[in-house]
């Protein structure tokens, strides 16, 4: 079984506003840094984009792999089972739904293991993601993040759209 490291780092200039995120694979010799910027976005949307990036660039399945966040709201929505809850009804009165889907989608396919370390710690790979989230957020050409601006704009949590993610 393939052993994998990800560190995860989410970052926005405003709550909301522009925001990006910063991800660092490790395994073996193997590494891999990857980050990208949206114009209106949140930090608690970047802290979790930045684990779902990390997971759905990996190539084998059923992988062992521990992510690195310095995020409370993602390693604790996964580790202390809230996600769970959320799931079983279909999100309500949550937000980042369609990007807590999407996680789902992925994290099912490994074996993962969500550990929080201290933010703007001594954690060299930790800081390297802070790095790369500001970079991306500070950047030209931002992204539009379609879940938060869709949103906003009809004052719904909600992913109307994915049966999964129902009202009840």
């Amino acid at each position: 079984m393939v052993s994998i490291t990800i560190y995860a780092d989410g970052a926005a200039k405003g709550n909301p506003g522009p925001g990006g995120y910063g991800t660092v694979l490790i395994s073996g010799s193997h590494r891999k840094e990857l980050s990208g910027g949206f114009r209106r976005t949140t930090n608690n949307r970047m802290e979790l984009l930045s684990v779902i990036i990390g997971l759905e660039s990996l190539r084998i399945k059923h992988s062992q792999v521990t992510v690195y966040s310095d995020s409370r709201y993602v390693v604790d929505s996964v580790e202390k089972g809230w996600l769970e809850s959320w799931l079983k009804t279909g999100f309500r009165k949550k937000k980042n739904a369609d990007l807590w889907l999407r996680f789902m989608d992925v994290y099912r396919n490994h074996r993962v293991k969500m550990v929080w370390v201290k933010g703007h710690a001594e954690n060299r790979e930790n800081n390297r993601c802070d790095e790369l989230a500001v970079q991306a957020a500070e950047g030209k050409g931002l992204e539009t993040d379609e879940g938060y601006e869709r949103s906003v704009g009809t004052g719904d949590l909600f992913v109307p759209e994915d049966p999964s993610c129902r009202r009840r």
